[in-house]
């Protein structure tokens, strides 16, 4: 999910430093926390091969709840120095679930994967040639989306301890799909503020370490958008 705490309240509480932040910065930093995350799931996925398949589930579970504790942890308390912690976890995670799904849909991440990058591509393009301007109300419109979305998992996830489910929605159903491909585009309009607050970030000079953060951010929002494509996959290929 994107980061509540990034928004125009965050830059401003935050103390101007001698060496200001860059893009370049936060590409650096973003793409080593990607090489972390990379390098963790390859070395589950490894192991899957290998025929620990029972170590891949309990790892790829372990990582989402380390990894969503730690999120919350860099969030609020901006523990920067925890942000390659995170990228191992939600390694963990990605290449647990890219497992699974891959033995169960042959080439679904290859689908998966490609799909997000082009969503990525795609949503950067949109920013830059300003053809999706991240206005006040666009951001509001997006945050209180976001919650939305964040609670129909959250009642989701707790009815599935008492064997419950939200009908239709999480089905292979029309009503799955449609759902589906909304949050996959909410998720994509996500990635528009994250750029839109990072150039806010360049723009005020927030300090240098914020560079991990925001990295840490990207992050997050793609990963949102990569499981979000691979659960849709999974949806569309239960159907043949």
């Amino acid at each position: 999910m994107s980061n509540p705490v990034l928004n125009e309240k965050f830059i401003d509480r935050t103390n101007v430093g001698a060496e200001p932040i860059t893009m370049n910065g936060v590409i650096q930093k973003t793409v080593v926390l990607f090489a972390i995350m990379v390098f963790s799931a390859a070395f589950l996925w490894s192991k899957g091969l290998q025929g620990h398949t029972d170590l891949v589930m309990a790892c790829a579970t372990g990582g989402a709840i380390v990894g969503f504790i730690i999120a919350l942890i860099i969030c609020f308390a901006k523990k920067m120095f925890l942000t390659p912690v995170y990228a191992v976890a939600e390694g963990l995670f990605v290449g647990g679930l890219s497992f699974v799904m891959e033995s169960i849909y042959p080439g679904i991440v290859q689908t998966a994967v490609l799909g997000t990058i082009m969503t990525v591509i795609g949503m950067l393009v949109l920013y830059s040639t300003k053809v999706i301007k991240c206005t006040e109300k666009f951001t509001s419109v997006i945050f209180i989306s976001t919650f939305a979305v964040a609670g129909i998992y959250l009642v989701q996830f707790i009815g599935s301890f008492f064997g419950l489910s939200i009908p239709g929605i999480f089905g292979s159903g029309t009503v799955g799909i449609v759902f589906s491909v909304i949050v996959i585009a909410l998720a994509a309009l996500n990635l528009i503020l994250d750029f839109h607050f990072i150039e806010t970030a360049v723009q005020n000079f927030v300090p240098k370490e914020y560079e991990w953060y925001f990295g840490f951010s990207l992050m997050v929002t793609i990963v949102w958008v990569y499981v979000e494509i691979l659960r849709l996959l999974s949806k569309l290929n239960s159907r043949n």
